[in-house]
């Protein structure tokens, strides 16, 4: 899958990847900055989505769509696609320039809005990645770990760098007895949770 990655994916990773270090020496606020995965992080999202079952596939937090790129390849090999939510318009836009120039815009459905809103809605979750503000977290945990499907994953990031923060749900996860979670120190690191 990594080996064989199309041209316009690899050149939008490449250019996304670039523009996130140049924000973060230049000053960028942080609410502008891209704020995306490191590609190892990327890699391992692609891997573990390849081997889940069936059920649909998001993503909470899309930004520029560098995640979303990854999990892209990881649903194409799938012949399946992906839905991701973003609030900020003006990520909704970079994050449409990216998946066109990317060639993958058959492939993922952007919804602009928050995923709380949609996730009631959303039936046999097989994969979620979410990488959203931290005070939606918990709230987000609450509404997908139910609709996971079994075998089914969701991967929070941010587990380490932002633990102080996410600490109760962290604590929820780990004691969740739905689940199976640990904490994988990959990239800001991430809390994967399995359901049984």
């Amino acid at each position: 899958m990594f080996h064989t990655i199309r041209k316009p994916m690899l050149d939008q990773m490449l250019l996304l990847e670039k523009k996130d270090s140049q924000d973060r020496i230049d000053g960028t606020a942080r609410m502008q900055r891209l704020r995306q995965i490191p590609p190892e992080t990327g890699r391992f999202l692609a891997l573990m989505l390849a081997g889940v079952p069936e059920g649909e596939v998001i993503e909470i937090g899309t930004s520029a769509g560098y995640s979303t790129l990854w999990l892209a390849l990881a649903c194409e090999s799938r012949m399946c696609s992906l839905t991701t939510f973003e609030v900020l318009p003006e990520k909704i836009d970079l994050a449409q320039q990216t998946f066109y120039a990317a060639q993958v815009e058959t492939t993922i459905n952007l919804v602009q809005g928050d995923a709380r809103a949609y996730l009631p809605k959303i039936e046999q979750i097989a994969f979620c990645f979410l990488d959203a503000e931290k005070e939606v977290y918990a709230d987000c945990y609450e509404l997908v770990i139910p609709k996971l499907v079994k075998g089914g994953l969701l991967i929070a990031d941010n587990a380490i760098n932002h633990q102080a923060s996410l600490q109760p749900m962290l604590d929820r996860a780990l004691a969740d007895e739905r689940i199976d979670a640990l904490i994988i120190p990959i990239g800001k690191g991430e809390l994967v949770c399995r359901k049984k």
